[in-house]
């Protein structure tokens, strides 16, 4: 689910550990976390793309099954998803 931010106060580091986001390193650029039941997974997933003003989140329902693989059970829509896709709204 896609969420647009164009009046971002501060950066979005700040704003991401105000909604309870943890930042990750990966390979496609800014990442942040929140995990539902204090493991691993299931966690919500975030991707910051900066040029578009844009966080692209997702649950990830549990970890990919080969190392490299991009399988991972991700769920892009859904109540869950909505529900947290406002909250983030509400606090940015």
């Amino acid at each position: 689910m896609k969420i647009k931010i164009n009046d971002l106060q501060g950066s979005i580091l700040n704003a991401m550990r105000r909604a309870g986001y943890h930042p990750e390193r990966t390979n496609r650029g800014t990442s942040f976390s929140r995990t539902l039941r204090g493991s691993r997974y299931p966690r919500f997933h975030i991707y910051y793309i900066e040029e578009k003003k844009e966080l692209n989140l997702h649950l990830d329902q549990k970890a990919p099954q080969y190392k490299g693989a991009p399988d991972h059970g991700a769920e892009y829509n859904g109540k869950l998803v909505e529900e947290e896709a406002e909250r983030i709204k509400s606090l940015l």
